[in-house]
C-alpha cells in the first residue's frame, strides 16, 4: 500500500510571512489566549524573528498544500546538542482552518524533521493543564506525560504552571555529531 501524500507541508517562517502571519495570529486570538502570545504587529514580529537568527530556534509555518494557506506555525525552540540533543516545541493552529487535523498532520511532519534531519533525541511540549486540545494533541502524536512545572512561563500577565510531555526519536536513530561517544 502506498503512503499517502500529507495534505500540509513544511514551510520555513521568514520575514515575508510578516503581514500573514500576522494576521492570523489576530484572527486566533480566541483561539491562543490565554495559552500564548504570538506577534500581531509588525513590530513584534520583526523583534520575535531575531530569536530565529542563530539556529538555536527554528520556526515553520504549517501550510495545506491544496491551498497554500498558513494553518498554524510550529517552533522548536532552545534547540541543545551535546548530551542532550533536545528541544522544546511550541505550536498554534490558525482560527481559518483550525478543527481539521492539519496540525496534527504537520506536527507530524515536524516530529520526523526534528528526529531525521536535526537528529534531535528529545522534544518537550510544556502545555497548560486547561488547555484541552493542546493536551490531546501531544497525546494523538505519542508524547508521554512527565510531570508538572509550577510558574513555568510568563504567558497574559502571569506566570503559568505547565504539564510537561515529551517523546523520543525511534529507533533505530542516527545521533547528531555532537553527541560524545563516551
Amino acid at each position: 500500500m502506498s503512503e499517502m501524500i500529507p495534505r500540509v507541508e513544511l514551510s520555513p517562517l521568514t520575514l515575508a510571512d510578516e503581514d500573514e502571519f500576522c494576521s492570523l495570529v489576530e484572527a486566533s486570538a480566541e483561539l491562543h489566549t490565554p495559552w500564548m502570545q504570538l506577534p500581531t504587529t509588525a513590530e513584534d514580529f520583526q523583534v520575535w524573528m531575531r530569536r530565529f537568527a542563530d539556529g538555536t530556534n527554528r520556526a515553520y509555518l504549517i501550510r495545506v498544500r491544496e491551498t497554500g494557506a498558513a494553518a498554524g506555525a510550529v517552533n522548536i525552540n532552545s534547540i541543545i546538542r551535546g548530551r542532550y540533543q533536545g528541544a522544546s516545541l511550541g505550536y498554534a493552529a490558525f482560527a481559518p482552518s483550525a478543527g481539521r487535523g492539519y496540525l496534527t498532520e504537520g506536527l507530524t511532519l515536524v516530529l520526523r524533521h526534528a528526529f531525521e534531519d536535526l537528529r534531535l533525541h528529545r522534544l518537550e511540549a510544556n502545555i497548560q493543564p486547561a488547555n484541552k486540545a493542546s493536551l490531546a494533541l501531544a497525546q494523538r502524536l505519542g508524547f508521554r506525560y512527565e510531570g508538572m512545572s509550577p510558574d513555568y512561563l510568563f504567558i497574559d500577565g502571569a506566570w503559568r504552571d505547565h504539564e510537561r510531555w515529551s517523546i523520543t526519536a525511534p529507533s533505530p536513530w542516527t545521533p547528531d555529531p555532537s553527541l560524545p561517544e563516551v
